[in-house]
């Protein structure tokens, strides 16, 4: 069992079922993402509100605030993206072991603390 954090774009991978990765790949760890992701997201894919297939997103996901202390802490970095700042001093917060990514430039640090940084991976 892990604390997974899923980056924006595998939470996107998976909501438009982009990939082999699936919510049940899932269901032995606790997962965590940034309610900028659910920002992103709703504005990338241009989605309306009310919209019911959210209901029951924290079943499977827990959303973590965005605070001032998580702004200043992604203005210092450690990259030059302020989102990928957020995202990454998220998953710090929340204890995760894991931050799963796409992001090329992110699964170069390979680590960012304790959190190992690395593309999800899938098993069949």
């Amino acid at each position: 069992m892990a604390n997974i954090f899923l980056d924006a774009s595998v939470f996107f991978d998976i909501r438009e079922k982009r990939t082999a990765l699936f919510q049940r790949d899932f269901s032995n760890d606790f997962l965590f993402m940034s309610i900028l992701t659910l920002d992103i997201y709703f504005y990338t894919f241009k989605k309306k509100m009310p919209d019911l297939t959210f209901v029951g997103l924290t079943n499977f996901v827990q959303i973590l605030n965005f605070t001032q202390d998580l702004a200043l802490k992604a203005l210092e970095g450690p990259t030059k993206d302020f989102e990928d700042n957020v995202q990454l001093h998220s998953a710090i917060d929340a204890d995760c072991n894991i931050f799963y990514t796409r992001d090329n430039g992110l699964l170069k640090l390979g680590y960012f603390g304790n959190v190992k940084i690395q593309k999800p991976t899938v098993q069949f």
